[in-house]
């Protein structure tokens, strides 16, 4: 059977911010699916040491109180997702993301901050195979127009997205927007095996990073620097690294909805 007929883990984050150097994990998902099928899921709700911006809290729905009160310490909490994503990882299982630079960078920055072992750490390895849907959506289909958000993306590819920025949600729909791609474009996306697929990713998103630099160079900040290493990054430079930063650069920008 091709990758996305098999098993398969999402995983999201919704945090604190868009700096993955320096925000915290408030919730976290992991949700097993055979292809498209959800199996089971685990969540998370952390308390993650600092306050939740106003901002942050409108967009995920959790604020101080509810993390105080009902959240894990962090640096437990912190530990059991690196361990139980790995353990998938051992296990075969190709990690979908959406923006994975995100959700991989700041993950590896908690653990750092606790002074845990870093996901390569855990696994001797580089993490991966890592399947992005926004990198691949933004390959396979470079020219076209409007947002790359999550929500939208979904609406490209006819997946439901139940409960948008709920992380266990958002986790599922990366998945099945994945799966989605993989029937549209099967010589480029169904039909690649998940190492080789992880390996043009790599290039997909440098180029995109190249060229996203470059713009905002020539415009608002001749001294930008996109970060163009992926799947994660050991610190964070990139000045558009959550969804929403990514998107609004993308389209002020008025290139070709984020090529890749």
């Amino acid at each position: 059977m091709s990758w996305w007929q098999q098993p398969l883990v999402g995983f999201d984050l919704e945090t604190t911010g868009t700096d993955p150097a320096v925000d915290r994990i408030v919730t976290a998902a992991l949700v097993d699916t055979v292809g498209a099928v959800r199996v089971e899921a685990a969540n998370w709700l952390l308390d993650p040491g600092v306050p939740i911006p106003a901002e942050a809290e409108a967009i995920h729905g959790i604020g101080d109180a509810l993390a105080r009160s009902r959240g894990r310490q962090a640096k437990e909490a912190v530990e059991e997702i690196a361990a139980a994503l790995c353990a998938r990882i051992a296990d075969g299982r190709p990690v979908v993301a959406f923006n994975a630079p995100f959700d991989l960078s700041l993950l590896d920055a908690e653990l750092r901050r606790y002074g845990l072992p870093t996901l390569a750490e855990r696994l001797g390895a580089p993490v991966g195979p890592v399947l992005d849907a926004l990198v691949i959506d933004r390959a396979v289909d470079k020219y076209r127009k409007g947002s790359r958000t999550l929500q939208r993306v979904c609406e490209v590819y006819g997946v439901e997205l139940t409960d948008a920025h709920e992380a266990g949600s958002d986790a599922l729909a990366a998945v099945r927007v994945a799966v989605a791609l993989a029937g549209r474009y099967p010589a480029e996306v169904g039909e690649v095996a998940p190492a080789e697929l992880h390996r043009r990713q790599i290039g997909w998103y440098r180029e995109w990073a190249e060229g996203l630099q470059a713009w905002l160079r020539r415009g608002k900040d001749p001294q930008a620097v996109v970060d163009p290493r992926w799947p994660s990054r050991p610190s964070g430079v990139d000045d558009v690294d959550g969804e929403d930063d990514v998107d609004a650069a993308d389209r002020a920008a008025d290139r070709p909805a984020a090529t890749g």
